[in-house]
C-alpha cells in the first residue's frame, strides 16, 4: 500500500525536526495541520530537487527577514542537531544576512543564536 502525501509529510516532519516537535494531530482533527503536512512537508520538503540543508537555509533567510526569533531558533537548532550546518556556519549566516535584512533584526536572530548554542553547550557538558 502506498503512502498517502500525509504519511509521507509527518515522516518528513519528523526527520526536518528530528522528532523534536510535538506529534501532529491525528488526520481530520485539525484541517490546518493536514494541509500543512500533505502540501508542504508530502510534496515541498519531501521534493529531492533541493535538499533538507538547502532548504533550511532558504527558510532561515526567510524567517529572519520578518524577524521571527522563535521560529528562527527551531530551525536553527534542527540544522545544528541534524549536521546540517554547525555553529560558525549558523553565526555566518546571520552575519551576511545583516546586509540584507538589516541590523536590527539580524541582532535578534544573533540573540537568539547565542542563546540556543549556550543551551546547547551547557547541555552537551551535563
Amino acid at each position: 500500500m502506498t503512502e498517502s502525501k500525509r504519511e509521507r509529510g509527518i515522516e518528513k516532519f519528523k526527520e526536518v525536526y528530528c522528532n523534536a516537535l510535538p506529534e501532529p494531530p491525528k488526520e481530520g482533527e485539525d484541517r490546518f495541520f493536514d494541509f500543512m503536512l500533505g502540501s508542504l512537508f508530502g510534496d515541498l520538503w519531501d521534493n529531492e530537487t533541493l535538499s533538507i540543508r538547502d532548504r533550511r537555509l532558504l527558510l532561515l533567510g526567510a524567517i529572519a527577514a520578518q524577524g521571527e526569533d522563535m521560529t528562527f531558533t527551531i530551525q536553527a537548532q534542527s540544522a545544528f542537531t541534524r549536521g546540517e550546518l554547525d555553529e560558525a556556519q549558523l553565526e555566518e549566516a546571520v552575519l551576511f544576512l545583516t546586509q540584507y535584512i538589516g541590523y536590527p533584526r539580524a541582532s535578534k536572530m544573533r540573540m537568539a543564536l547565542m542563546g540556543l548554542m549556550a543551551k546547547i553547550k551547557k547541555q552537551e557538558g551535563e
